[in-house]
Formats: C-alpha cells, structure tokens, sequence
C-alpha cells in the first residue's frame, strides 16, 4: 500500500467526482449567470484534480497517464467523500452541497501550504485562489435562499437538512490520511472541524438559518464504500475510454 498515493487520489477523486456532478448543471441554471458561474466552478475544481492526478501518476511510476486514475478504476478504487457524489437535486441542494464543501476545502488548502511535500504546496497554492472565490459564491447563495422567499428558505432548509449527514466524513481520516499526517505531508482534517463550524454558524446565522443537531454521519467513501451514485457517474464519465480504449483526438 503507498499512502502517499492513496492521499493525493483521495483530493483528486473528491475534486473529480465533483465536477462531473457541477458540470451537469451545464445549460440548466435558473439563469443565465449563475449557469456560468456553476460551469466555471466545475472546471476550476477539474483543473485541480488534472494537477493531483498528474502527480499521482508520478507517484505511481507505473507508467500511468493522468487519465488512467478517472477513467479506468472502479467504484471501489474511488476514495472521494460521499458528499460529493450526492445527486445535484434542486439548485438549493447543490448550493448547500457546494458550501459544506467549500468550507471544508478552503480550510484543508489553507494548511495544506504548510505541507513538506512541494508539489501538494504548489497545488494547494494555486487551489486556494479559486476555492475562496468558490466559498464567496457557495455562502452568498446560502444567505440569499435562506433570507429570500417562503420557497427559497423552505427549499434551502431541506437541503441543509438532508446533507448535514454526509459533512461528518470530511473531518473522519482514513488510515492513509494518518499516516500522512504523521510524516508531515498531509493536513489533521480533525483539527478543521471547528473553524468548518463556526464558518457554518456565521453563514447560517445570516441566512436564518437552524445548524443541524444531528451526530451521526455516513462514511465509508474514503476507503471505497460507496452510495449507488457514483456507479452512474463513473458510468458516463468513464464510457467513450471504456468502450474506445486509448482514443486520442
């Protein structure tokens, strides 16, 4: 086992996984602005997972292409967080989904610089930049629905609700995560967990909105146990390399 390799797939796949389910908004935002803006966030975190798959590969030294890790693992070799990979729903549910995970990866980047790995500190320098402009855009949406309309509050309120329970695994490290704490490479995602919530007091707090109370939280996607949903993702992500192996164009 190469913890260093599971570690930086572990970003990419979460960065990955993401994207796809942003770039599914493409030509469906409620206007035409916020449907740019949606599609810019889904290439800027692609971007980052390019870069950290790029390095996987170096770490690998097998040969591997960054294209291999996307395309042609399975569910199971997958290691993002399930939050990630939890259907768009409405544009409420995507905008609450994008602002648990902007806090948390605003924060992980942040102490990420401080890694003694130069490649994972030049990633996460050039990440930082974009993630701050993806946290700004995910918060500012948050306290719009939430100060808004009955339906956009109530709307927003569900959303908050049924995600809540997958934020839990953001601050839960795997066995490779350890370990890569330990030799002064990876970040203490434990120690993140109370700036993440206060972040979500400030924004909620403005929103009016209610943090969830709830202490239990689905894990498992770190080591490869999945929600059914990202079988489909992987399905149509993966299918022209599957069905046309080394297709250049």
């Amino acid at each position: 086992m190469n913890s260093k390799l599971d570690y930086v797939l572990q970003i990419a796949d979460n960065s990955v996984i993401l994207a796809q389910r942003l770039g599914e908004w493409c030509g469906h935002g409620p206007v035409l602005e916020q449907d740019i803006a949606l599609t810019n966030i889904a290439l800027d975190v692609l971007g980052q997972a390019r870069y950290l798959y790029q390095y996987a590969a170096l770490i690998d030294d097998k040969g591997k292409t960054e294209d291999f890790y996307p395309f042609f693992r399975s569910e199971r070799e997958f290691k993002n967080v399930l939050l990630v990979e939890q259907p768009n729903g409405d544009w409420a549910h995507t905008i609450v989904r994008q602002f648990y995970y902007d806090n948390f990866c605003q924060l992980f980047y942040t102490k990420l610089m401080q890694s003694n790995d130069p490649h994972l500190v030049a990633i996460a320098s050039k990440a930082i930049k974009e993630v701050n402009y993806h946290l700004k855009f995910s918060s500012e949406w948050i306290i719009r629905m939430g100060d808004g309309t009955e339906e956009s509050h109530n709307r927003v309120v569900s959303a908050v609700e049924t995600l809540w329970e997958f934020t839990g695994e953001l601050f839960e490290p795997s066995p490779y995560e350890k370990e890569m704490v330990l030799d002064g490479t990876g970040v203490d995602v434990t120690a993140l967990r109370s700036d993440w919530l206060s972040r979500v007091n400030e924004v909620f707090s403005e929103a009016g909105l209610i943090v969830p109370q709830a202490t239990w939280f689905q894990s498992g996607g770190k080591t490869g146990v999945h929600s059914e949903y990202l079988g489909i993702i992987l399905a149509e992500l993966q299918y022209i390399q599957k069905s046309m192996p080394g297709l250049q164009w």
